[in-house]
């Protein structure tokens, strides 16, 4: 009787499907406000209906290549004009859909004083890394008023501490290039500094997402889903801010209330957005920025740049 109880129990444990697995990626990000939604799709939820075991791990832009490279992540946010470089470092890229762009949420920002980008040849800046969308910014803007990096003084500071070296009144600072929501305890606080540009006067900060190409071969699927739970979370911004507006701001340390006014620089970009943007401003804005990085010694070469995006997943 006990031999019959078991073998049915084992027949009718063959007979129930097998769970399917929620797909494991692990993104790499910045507490960057343009970053925010793709923290909202994995805390409520989004990613997870759609078959996803989202980790996002806080990896500087500096280091983000890095970590595709190394296999601990498979996918990273960051700006149009980075994938250039890691692609031109050998570290092979997609961009698969557009996060956000610039409104006012990155910005140059000077102590008392100065009050014109030219004033600022042989003055030191406080800015990331090359190869990093600050370093970009200083570069561009430069660029546009006849400078170049060569005729200032670079300090490497992240954008958080390179917004306090102006707000502390650092000696050795001049100058810094910052984002949201750094950038707002300048414009919060004029007697400590101002804000000479942001990316209403220079627009070159626009944010994407990819992932290797090995990822984005062996995972199609997982790849539609990341997408699909961006743009989720884009819905859910719109159908309930409050709640939206708090689980992102809890991310960079903000209220609900400071996140909702951090967010108002910046244009996330939804399906339509992005279709729009990668049939033909996507290029456009790829060879000047390249041209840029090259005169900026941060890339030695161009690379292939009809083969940074995938756009399958956008549509």
């Amino acid at each position: 009787m006990k031999k019959t109880l078991l073998a049915l129990t084992l027949t009718a444990l063959a007979t129930v499907p097998a769970m399917a697995q929620d797909t494991k990626v692990a993104i790499a990000i910045s507490g960057w406000t343009g970053f925010a939604p793709l923290v909202l799709a994995k805390e409520a939820g989004l990613f997870k209906k759609h078959g996803l075991d989202v980790t996002i791990k806080k990896i500087p832009q500096k280091d983000r290549h890095l970590a595709i490279a190394s296999g601990d992540v498979q996918c990273a946010a960051t700006t149009v004009e980075t994938w250039i470089g890691w692609n031109a470092a050998g570290v092979a890229t997609t961009q698969i859909f557009q996060l956000d762009k610039s409104y006012g949420a990155d910005g140059l920002v000077v102590k008392p004083g100065i009050n014109k980008i030219a004033e600022l040849k042989g003055k030191t800046i406080a800015v990331s890394a090359p190869g990093t969308s600050p370093y970009f910014g200083v570069a561009w803007i430069l660029r546009k008023n006849g400078l170049t990096m060569k005729d200032v003084k670079v300090l490497p500071l992240e954008p958080q501490p390179a917004a306090n070296a102006i707000l502390s009144g650092n000696a050795d600072v001049d100058a810094a290039m910052t984002y949201e929501p750094y950038l707002s305890g300048v414009r919060n606080a004029p007697d400590k500094g101002k804000i000479i540009a942001t990316t209403l006067d220079y627009p070159m900060v626009m944010d994407t997402f990819g992932c290797s190409p090995k990822f984005l071969a062996d995972n199609p699927k997982a790849a539609q889903a990341l997408a699909d739970g961006y743009f989720d979370a884009l819905a859910m911004i719109k159908a309930e801010p409050k709640k939206s507006f708090e689980i992102m701001g809890a991310d960079v340390k903000q209220s609900g209330e400071a996140f909702e006014k951090s967010q108002s620089y910046l244009r996330w970009q939804d399906r339509a957005a992005n279709q729009k943007f990668f049939a033909g401003e996507f290029a456009q804005f790829n060879k000047e920025a390249a041209e840029v990085l090259l005169a900026a010694g941060v890339i030695k070469s161009i690379p292939d740049l009809t083969k940074l995006a995938d756009t399958r997943f956008i549509k």
